[in-house]
């Protein structure tokens, strides 16, 4: 058995079904390798889309998503999607080649020092200098992956380390690393301090990032909530986390949220803060969310907490494990005017658009895609304005939300639409982004064919870099630089070079014949809607 061998035998025995890549010389001992296996290899078109790939099959599996690529340009083409991984805590294996140890540090042909080019984007890397050292590697890349704060954990492998033959392989049946220890259960002490200020609070929220999902806490959360009768409201990453029109649910916050979750964000006085960073999108003054409050502040990662906003009450844990240990207090609480408050706001504060009648409203056309959905279906917005206009309309049931919230990467929707749907062929998987995001990524329409992986896209055209322009707008009085994008190709064109069906959505009124169509079947299709080149997202 030669290197490339024991790590596809490792990607066998960690369950893994799919590897999404682009191959190269480099790499080539892996791929030729692989080619004795059952797992399945996909290739996409650049890189970054395979590590968006792989993201997207994670998210929907709960499994980590593998991919692999070679040297030099094809790994630092996979920055960017291994960043975006990191951004939104996505847990990924990351596999690149590497030029011949003797050559490392020689400047020869294709030769990227991956390792420290990514060392800011993983959770952590591996220069393999010795096959032997393969299994004890794979195994704790897929350890360190998937546990505690999850993330993309790197493997360079050197060509000649994957032509090496091992003196024995032994797969290991556990991980023991001493300075990796993640914390799992929160600590009982200061469990009750959060049950003591509860007990006290008269307007206590919830806010849900999405390490709620990442933990599999979705379920306990919304339990916790509807029997001790807390309101919530979410990060972006966090959509999803409670179904959209769920009583209890107050939407999401932030620079692009609901007016009335912000208002209910402010009024609180005890903010439970789950699963998510004080970032600058969700909340761009920390002072405010300590400022005549008690925050509570729960991640599994210890350096979030306290990182921009001091809480009150830390606690450092998963949040699944902590809601279970919620569920076993007892307590003695009660919010009812504090939910007709809220109540109110959320009656009194929808903000209302007046769309051009003369194109397709995307708030029309994303609420009537929401409800003609399966329940369980996967949405995944790409970044711009398509991507506040899905926070904002989109309904969320039984199924998932993904997007690029952390890094915001233009371009993700359509890869990572094409891992979740291999992750689960079962679910109705729907990309939508716009005309930019579209052509960061079409050449996947490729994958898509050879594939034969069945995802919907819709793309919204109005010709403009629209989430840019609209900043122009705002903030450099309609001065508009290099967000006209008029060059873009003739979508039913590009449809036809595939071979996958197209249809041009133009007005409202044909909003309902067009999702008949659009959704009638499960296979791919390629919708263009029509919309007001000066929209805004508010």
């Amino acid at each position: 058995m030669n290197g490339a061998d024991a790590i596809v035998k490792c990607l066998e025995l960690e369950g893994v079904e799919e590897v999404f890549g682009y191959p190269g010389v480099a790499i080539c001992p892996f791929y030729d390798s692989i080619l004795n296996s059952d797992i399945r290899t996909i290739l996409i078109r650049t890189e970054q889309n395979a590590a968006h790939a792989a993201s997207g099959m994670a998210r929907v599996t709960g499994k980590v998503g593998v991919c692999a690529v070679t040297s030099g340009p094809g790994a630092t083409n996979l920055l960017t999607g291994i960043a975006t991984a990191f951004a939104d805590s996505i847990p990924l294996v990351c596999i690149t080649g590497q030029v011949n140890s003797e050559l490392l540090g020689s400047d020869v042909f294709q030769e990227a020092d991956i390792t420290g080019a990514a060392e800011s984007f993983v959770k952590y890397s591996y220069l393999v200098r010795d096959a032997n050292d393969i299994p004890r590697i794979i195994k704790e890349a897929f350890y360190v992956a998937s546990t505690g704060r999850k993330g993309p954990v790197l493997i360079d492998v050197p060509v000649d380390i994957q032509n090496a033959q091992l003196s024995r392989f032994r797969y290991p049946e556990e991980v023991n690393m001493r300075t990796y220890k993640p914390t799992v259960k929160g600590h009982a002490v200061q469990i009750k301090k959060v049950i003591r200020e509860l007990e006290k609070a008269k307007r206590p929220l919830i806010y849900a990032g999405g390490g709620v999902t990442l933990s599999g806490a979705c379920e306990e959360l919304r339990r916790f909530s509807e029997k001790f009768r807390i309101p919530v409201v979410s990060t972006m990453m966090g959509i999803g986390v409670m179904p959209t029109e769920h009583p209890m649910y107050y939407g999401m916050v932030g620079n692009n949220g609901k007016p009335y979750a912000n208002r209910a964000m402010n009024e609180s006085d005890l903010l439970i803060m789950v699963g998510a960073r004080v970032a600058d999108r969700s909340v761009n003054q920390p002072d405010l969310i300590t400022h005549d409050k008690v925050l509570v502040h729960i991640d599994v990662d210890p350096a979030e907490i306290g990182k921009n906003a001091g809480p009150t009450i830390p606690l450092v844990g998963d949040a699944r494990h902590i809601f279970a240990d919620f569920e076993k207090q007892e307590i003695d609480c009660e919010h009812e005017d504090w939910i007709r408050t809220l109540d109110g706001y959320r009656d009194t504060m929808k903000e209302i658009r007046r769309p051009n009648p003369d194109y397709v409203d995307p708030e029309l056309f994303i609420r009537r895609l929401s409800e003609r959905m399966e329940p369980d279906g996967v949405y995944v917005a790409d970044v711009g304005q398509n991507q506040i206009w899905s926070c904002a309309y989109h309904i969320v049931r039984e199924g998932r939300f993904l997007t690029s919230g952390g890094m915001g990467t233009m371009g993700y929707s359509i890869p990572a639409a094409m891992g979740a749907k291999l992750g689960d062929m079962s679910k109705q998987v729907i990309a939508v982004c716009g005309d930019g995001s579209f052509q960061m990524s079409m050449m996947e329409l490729a994958t898509i064919r050879q594939h034969d992986i069945p995802v919907k896209i819709v793309v919204f055209r109005n010709n403009y870099l629209g989430m840019v322009r609209e900043f122009q707008h705002y903030n450099y009085k309609d001065r508009y630089s290099v967000v006209d994008i008029s060059g873009a190709p003739k979508l039913d064109r590009i449809a036809e070079a595939y071979d996958i069906p197209y249809l041009k959505l133009s007005r409202n009124e044909e909003i309902e014949a067009a999702l008949d169509t659009f959704l009638k079947e499960d296979a791919s299709f390629l919708m263009e809607c029509m919309i007001d080149p000066m929209d805004l997202v508010k």
